[in-house]
């Protein structure tokens, strides 16, 4: 049974206002991309008629400007404090959904895709940073940085449905009134982050840019849990590469992808907060273990229903269902650690380099694994074995950091 405070709502009653706030950017955040982003490929190719390279150089333009530069938007949060950074995201995530809606060619739509990727590198690290810092000074026996993680990550499963949700009944009308509402919404976060969350002095405001960067590098432990943990990373990433093609291959179309996604969804807004109360009361770094073996058991299972006639959607469910388990164990107990692993210090900088760090991974691993599924390369087996092998790697290289100590502060 779930006790009444391992429920979202109350333990997120019980925050702080500037944490609730805090949190409940990442839902209004997702709810706001997830209008677009989802649609911006049919856009794309249907409305103003791109060729499939162009629309695919476009998306990949635009992961790339988010993932790939969190490190940037960590470093400037170190340096200029999280709120001016948050306000900056905000406002060039609201010209390009601006651009995103108005653009009839290829360099407005690339300009608008770069602006709504780079914004999120900006505000989401300083977002991150900003939480971990306020949840390292909640008092004894409140919720722990694991917790307050927890409730992040519902805030932002329940960004992912509703925005979709809210997108569809816009595109009804245009793809720009989408745009123009999302925009809207970036508005109002910009706002309510200039009136309510405080600004709060930088920690390191009067050293160069990148100092951080050179302090992170030279924190070789950090460095190999952002290896290890890029792992976890790659894996939440075959949602949208690897599962498609089992589902294909099971059902002969991809109909139910969207129910999978919502069963993930209800998976981690109900069980999330009451998992990583359990999860952090075990050893440090025991949880990420786990997590790590379910995700590679749910690659596995995929891998073992491959030489049988196609099992229909079975194995698709079986491999979200612990593939979501696995993430609810590991993430928030992982993002908890990065503040000790840190020393309390730069955490911009931190937060970005282990994003862009999983970027990296994703950007090379995935091309990998999308050569792997193609069946003219390599039975359709390996890729699913190689893929059950990747966070086996990643739980052993955080598990020597655990048996050696040093994911204590």
């Amino acid at each position: 049974m779930v006790g009444e405070g391992d429920r979202p709502g109350t333990a997120f009653g019980a925050l702080p206002p500037v944490m609730r706030l805090l949190v409940g950017t990442q839902l209004a955040f997702n709810v706001g991309f997830f209008m677009v982003v989802p649609y911006l490929a049919v856009h794309l190719a249907t409305d103003l008629a791109l060729a499939g390279g162009l629309v695919g150089l476009v998306l990949g333009l635009r992961t790339f400007s988010q993932q790939g530069l969190f490190v940037v938007g960590g470093t400037l949060a170190d340096r200029w404090g999280a709120k001016p950074v948050i306000l900056a995201g905000c406002a060039l995530r609201v010209v390009g959904f601006v651009l995103l809606g108005v653009a009839t060619s290829l360099p407005g739509v690339l300009a608008g895709a770069l602006l709504t990727g780079f914004a999120a590198a900006l505000f989401s690290p300083a977002v991150e940073s900003a939480l971990a810092r306020e949840a390292g000074e909640l008092p004894p026996g409140g919720p722990t940085r694991a917790d307050v993680f927890a409730m992040f990550a519902v805030s932002g499963q329940v960004g992912t449905v509703v925005g979709p949700l809210v997108g569809a009944g816009l595109l009804l009308v245009d793809f720009g009134l989408a745009c123009a509402v999302a925009a809207a919404a970036f508005v109002l976060i910009g706002l309510a982050h200039l009136r309510w969350l405080p600004p709060r002095p930088a920690a390191h405001a009067d050293e160069p840019v990148f100092a951080g960067w050179a302090e992170v590098v030279r924190n070789r432990r950090f460095l190999v849990f952002a290896a290890g943990y890029s792992a976890y990373l790659l894996c939440y990433n075959q949602l949208y590469l690897a599962l498609p093609v089992e589902l294909e291959r099971g059902t002969g179309g991809q109909g139910a992808l969207g129910w999978l996604f919502a069963l993930a969804a209800v998976m981690v807004i109900l069980g999330q907060v009451p998992t990583t109360r359990w999860a952090r009361r075990r050893r440090v770094g025991t949880p990420i273990l786990l997590g790590f073996g379910l995700m590679s058991a749910a690659f596995l299972l995929v891998a073992a229903a491959l030489p049988a006639a196609p099992a229909g959607p079975w194995p698709a469910v079986g491999f979200v269902v612990l593939l979501t388990a696995g993430q609810m164990l590991a993430g928030p107990v992982a993002q908890a650690l990065v503040p000790v692993l840190a020393a309390e210090r730069r955490l911009g900088a931190y937060f970005g380099v282990l994003s862009s760090a999983g970027g990296l991974a994703v950007l090379v691993g995935s091309t990998a694994v999308g050569t792997l599924l193609d069946d003219a390369v390599a039975p359709a087996v390996t890729a699913w074995l190689v893929l059950a092998a990747v966070p086996l790697v990643g739980a052993a290289v955080i598990g020597a950091l655990a048996r050696r100590g040093a994911l204590h502060s």
